[in-house]
């Protein structure tokens, strides 16, 4: 098999491609050819030793996958050789083949291509977490999603509108805010050349914010949410954790909603993967359209990572290990 390996914790460029052996099923696992895994920003910290899951180095990240499972270890027994499934790894997905436990798996639908497979779990079970399980969102509600074009955001952006939400995207140039409103963005805001507060206050304010972006737009998204408003705190790509002053917590009669979605995950895998079912069926019935904008193959994975860091990236983009 071969991996994209993390050679040191220096960001991209320490990444190579090595050969490695076989991966093994022992009892319990299944091992995955990989046809795509996407690329999320947990990957990029990862190269840099910033993400909270530190495995030791040399390791291969890419924290979903999917493909074809090969080959099954002793007792498995709900998935077969030829099954196509999804996978949440965490880290390892960069890869040609792939082992993990069976309850990691999950069968694709057959209204699921492969492709569209790798690059949804993480971002839209992210999304439909924070949105159904952390915020309670409910139809006729105006949601603000900041970083509405990145990958987390645009599966907002879809989730919301599928939800019945009334979604105003903010992000950085015209053609971000075009490819959100083309997934159900009724309005948008450029928030770097517009006052995000007082845009937002003049459609009337906002029931729920979606924050993956930190940074300076976490307290002007706060000061636009309606009395009894949420504030989802998903990450910084912005690079910097803001400072919130509760004050504005206590006028508003707000809540700031934390989403730690992968530990979530791990602890409540039922909880998941009916959470994974509502959105394959939101997927089947045309509602969700997730936007894969950019295909790399394991040798690229560093210029994968750049891009990302260059908030380059539109929607999502994956690794195909054989082209």
């Amino acid at each position: 098999m071969r991996a994209a390996m993390i050679t040191a914790l220096e960001g991209p460029d320490a990444i190579e491609v090595r050969e490695l052996e076989d991966p093994t099923p022992k009892k319990g696992q299944v091992r995955i050819r990989v046809e795509s895994a996407g690329v999320n920003f947990p990957d990029l910290l990862m190269s840099r030793g910033l993400y909270q899951m530190r495995p030791p180095v040399p390791f291969a990240p890419g924290g979903e996958a999917a493909g074809v499972v090969d080959a099954v270890g002793e007792g498995v027994e709900g998935l077969a050789v030829g099954d196509r499934v999804l996978a949440l790894t965490f880290f390892g997905a960069f890869a040609t083949h792939i082992v993990v436990g069976e309850k990691q798996a999950v069968k694709v639908p057959e209204s699921m291509d492969l492709e569209t497979a790798g690059a949804f779990a993480f971002t839209y079970a992210t999304s439909y977490h924070a949105l159904v399980d952390r915020a309670a969102l409910r139809e006729g509600e105006r949601l603000l999603v900041l970083g509405a074009a990145g990958g987390v955001g645009l599966a907002a952006v879809e989730i919301g509108a599928a939800l019945g939400a009334e979604v105003v995207a903010a992000a950085s140039t015209p053609e971000k805010l075009a490819l959100s409103a083309e997934h159900g963005a009724a309005h948008g805001i450029r928030y770097t050349d517009e006052d995000l507060k007082k845009s937002a206050k003049a459609l009337g304010g906002v029931d729920v914010v979606y924050d993956p972006v930190g940074g300076d737009f976490s307290e002007p998204a706060l000061r636009a949410l309606r009395p009894g408003g949420r504030l989802l705190v998903i990450g910084f790509a912005a690079g910097e954790i803001p400072a919130i002053r509760l004050n504005l917590v206590l006028l508003k009669q707000a809540s700031i909603v934390g989403v730690a979605w992968g530990s979530w995950a791990m602890a409540n895998p039922a909880k998941h993967a009916a959470n994974l079912e509502a959105l394959f069926a939101l997927h089947a019935e045309g509602k969700l359209r997730p936007h894969v904008s950019k295909r790399y193959t394991l040798e690229e994975v560093p210029a994968a990572l750049r891009d990302l860091d260059a908030r380059k990236v539109l929607g999502k983009v994956v690794v195909r290990p054989d082209g």
